[in-house]
């Protein structure tokens, strides 16, 4: 088995990880380029790159495969097989048909569900219960391909994106070693075509949907605080004050106009929203930390009537 592995960031490095630690031998890894990262805008290697480096592995960082130029030297290496997994750049119509068996994605949902770049977040977001990963055979559509292999994936119903990432990472993992498994001993791969009319797509996260709309219910809020953490981070303002939400539970019943607290003690800070209320657990103060909701009232006074409103205005 002679493989190629193209991908970026975490969920990636962990698919990596495992197939090496497999004992399946990795002729070429791809890898977006280093990006500038912090606040010093320091060029920062991504997972893939930085195990590609410690394992010794043949690396290559192309800008864009749009051209021939660039992508020609790489289908010169003969491969049985490609996996791709958050790579972040478009595999073109020729590198499809390089690889003996072609291309295989792993894609951090139950396809035709949420195709696209965000598929994490929008399950959360979308209060689905389930996920999972599937294993498909790459074409020239927009994660179209037919699925080779399904690992479904229970939503605990406090997910956040973070937490969910890592266990869809690892099963990720675990499902391509597998795949890759019964390859290298000659059994075929039969590929199921996606029912088109189920399909869902979840589009890349803007920063704007991270803006908290207090008339929404106290449910959809929870699940938006949960969708974007890690990043970017639900978002709110106290006084034109923005306010990062990082932990929250929604309270059923009648709290008042929505935005408005309607308690604030050890417990919590309980906000009005269009039905029900949310009750903030942790927060973070624009140039603060993340603290607790007694911690940051300890240095803050918020009291009883207070506004939290848009980041938008």
């Amino acid at each position: 088995m002679r493989i190629g592995f193209a991908g970026t960031p975490t969920f990636a490095a962990t698919a990596l990880e495992s197939i090496l630690d497999a004992g399946l031998p990795v002729k070429l890894v791809l890898t977006q380029p280093d990006r500038p990262h912090g606040r010093g805008l320091k060029q920062t290697a991504g997972a893939v790159k930085a195990l590609a480096l410690a394992r010794a592995l043949p690396l290559r960082q192309p800008a864009s495969l749009k051209s021939e130029p660039e992508w020609a030297p790489l289908v010169a290496l003969p491969l049985d097989v490609l996996v791709v997994a958050a790579y972040g750049l478009i595999v073109p119509p020729a590198m499809l048909t390089w690889p003996r068996h072609g291309c295989l994605n792993i894609h951090a949902s139950l396809l035709p569900r949420w195709r696209g770049a965000a598929p994490i977040a929008r399950a959360i977001l979308a209060g689905d219960r389930q996920t999972g990963v599937s294993i498909m055979r790459m074409d020239e559509g927009l994660d179209t391909g037919p699925v080779v292999a399904r690992h479904a994936l229970a939503i605990d119903p406090r997910e956040t994106a973070g937490s969910l990432h890592d266990k869809l990472a690892a099963l990720g993992a675990r499902a391509i070693v597998d795949t890759l498994r019964r390859l290298a001993r000659g059994e075929g791969l039969q590929a199921v075509p996606q029912d088109a009319s189920g399909a869902t797509y979840a589009a890349k996260l803007q920063r704007h949907e991270a803006d908290i709309d207090w008339s929404a219910d106290a449910q959809a809020i929870d699940r938006a605080v949960r969708a974007f953490d890690p990043a970017p981070g639900a978002q709110t303002t106290l006084e034109r004050v923005p306010l990062k939400i990082w932990e929250a539970e929604p309270v059923a019943g009648r709290f008042g106009t929505p935005g408005s607290v309607v308690r604030a003690d050890a417990n919590g800070i309980l906000v009005a929203c269009g039905e029900g209320a949310l009750l903030i657990l942790k927060l973070q103060r624009a140039g603060g930390k993340r603290m607790e909701a007694s911690a940051f009232l300890a240095g803050h006074d918020i009291t009883v009537g207070s506004h939290l409103g848009s980041c938008a205005g």
